[in-house]
């Protein structure tokens, strides 16, 4: 029987790598040999502290352990008998995975990654959705401005995505003076601290009226508020961030009925499962589209990763992300260092 393990949230703040079986396939499966995963922060500091917000199904259960690491690139070692699209030795971007030596990965969750694109990108690939479906739902229009609010790794994929996308100018906005920084290297055109006092008035200054579009990913009621404010009449805001506070208050007679807003939700399961259309892709097809946009050099996060660990650090990593404020954007685990 082959070795796997797993990190694993074993308590409130407590990460380890551990034992556990290894994958048997089903006729639609096929088994990976992870070689890398990426951190997804906001996602995995809720799961691992205890947040019993985690779910849009289930809220109020705190139940351990918990899994994450949903986003993870590797070599396929073992198919269904029903797999038809990859075979043993292909390199493939995985959906809904884990932070696992070994995934089991039900047909629809993988694509086969293109030459020319590495493994540490192919393993973004799944993340790079949640920013590319929230840009999709605001129907950015070349040449119309957009905002991004909160510059962690969805926000600054967002970022990329919108200077891809045609929007001009694309301002991200972060309190954080080195990602501000960052995000003018990711495609950025301006880059404004939210908590400048003259915030709202510096953007409306600089789009001439307001920004047409946003995308809000701090999941804070402030920071809706505050892209609330730099909204162009008839502005679109995609609410990608989530927010799992419900105790927040918006003026929406001022700040959403009276100029016209759209508010759009975001989340990443809010998308058709099995057929694309205008605005609205499956997961798999806007994960296809990412590995389109890095083959062909729109888009490069290679040289973008922060950090790549061994999953023998997985609890001194994981509590770095707990306690320290301002946690790497890109940070992954190299399963090769096992």
């Amino acid at each position: 029987m082959k070795t796997n393990r797993q990190i694993v949230f074993t308590g409130i703040n407590t990460a380890e790598l551990v034992e556990v079986d290894y994958p048997t396939p089903g006729d639609n499966d096929i088994i990976v040999k992870t070689e890398i995963s990426s951190i997804s922060a906001g996602t995995e500091r809720a799961n691992i502290t205890g947040d019993p917000n985690i779910s849009i199904y289930a809220e109020g259960s705190v139940v351990f352990p918990r899994y994450a690491g949903y986003s993870s690139s590797g070599t396929v070692v073992e198919v269904g008998r029903n797999i038809t699209d990859v075979q043993v030795g292909d390199k493939v971007a995985m959906s809904w995975s884990h932070h696992v030596a070994y995934n089991a990965i039900s047909a629809g969750n993988y694509v086969k990654i293109p030459e020319g694109v590495t493994m540490k990108e192919a393993a973004l690939c799944h993340i790079s959705t949640f920013p590319m479906a929230a840009l999709r739902k605001t129907r950015l229009e070349i040449g119309e401005s957009i905002m991004v609010m909160g510059l962690g790794v969805l926000g600054m994929l967002a970022v990329m995505f919108a200077k891809v996308a045609g929007g001009a100018p694309v301002i991200a906005a972060d309190p954080v003076k080195e990602r501000r920084e960052r995000a003018l290297r990711c495609g950025a055109d301006l880059a404004l601290d939210p908590f400048d006092p003259h915030f709202a008035e510096q953007v409306k200054a600089l789009t001439g009226g307001g920004v047409n579009a946003a995308i809000e990913v701090t999941g804070c009621g402030a920071g809706l508020n505050e892209c609330l404010d730099c909204m162009q009449k008839f502005g679109r805001v995609a609410l990608l961030g989530c927010t799992r506070d419900k105790n927040f208050t918006v003026d929406y007679y001022r700040k959403v009925h009276a100029p016209g807003i759209s508010l759009i939700g975001a989340h990443t399961m809010a998308r058709p499962i099995t057929e694309s259309s205008p605005g609205a892709f499956t997961q798999k097809d806007d994960i296809k589209a990412t590995l389109k946009l890095l083959q062909y050099g729109r888009v490069r996060l290679d040289a973008e990763v922060d950090e790549l660990h061994s999953p023998a650090e997985c609890t001194e990593v994981y509590d770095r992300l707990i306690h320290e404020p301002h946690f790497p954007v890109f940070v992954q685990f190299d399963w090769n260092q096992l």
